[in-house]
């Protein structure tokens, strides 16, 4: 069995002077970079708990991972299929629940991936194809609750 290892490097920023002397005295912000890469994102925690809502934060990272990883495997099936994909865009949706206790966790995520293919005759494989990119993510495969899809397709005109 292949196995890959991923390494990601977090570094807090939002030390204000104080470190961590209270629940207030401290910013939430991080800058996440890896060996190789050439960007640093900048992140904080979800502007509900002080963080910075300019930035991303793990949440909005965590969903943009679920979508970003269907959408690969939905171009990589549409590609070996025969299915010719012009555009694709999609408006993920993480819907998290707090717990008691300061806990959560997320309830599911809803993709809405918006497909254009090159034919009308590749409309019901293009849609049928989310449903095997959904058993296929990585992401997906890794998580507690559903990834659900709910695509749109139409033809370029």
């Amino acid at each position: 069995m292949k196995e890959l290892v991923y390494r990601i490097n977090t570094e807090w920023t939002g030390n204000l002077g104080l470190g961590t002397m209270d629940y207030k005295s401290y910013g939430r912000n991080f800058t996440i970079s890896g060996e190789g890469k050439t960007i640093n994102i900048p992140g904080s925690s979800d502007p509900s708990y002080r963080g910075d809502p300019s930035f991303y934060n793990p949440e909005d990272l965590f969903v943009s991972s679920l979508s970003t990883c269907h959408m690969l495997w939905y171009l990589h099936l549409c590609a070996i299929n025969g299915i010719v994909v012009i555009d694709y865009t999609d408006n993920a949706v993480g819907t998290l629940e707090e717990l008691p206790g300061g806990r959560g966790r997320f309830k599911n995520v809803v993709l809405h991936p918006v497909v254009i293919v090159s034919e009308s005759l590749m409309m019901s494989k293009a849609i049928s194809l989310h449903t095997d990119a959904g058993k296929m993510c990585f992401i997906a495969n890794s998580c507690n609750f559903p990834v659900l899809h709910e695509p749109k397709i139409s033809v370029i005109v």
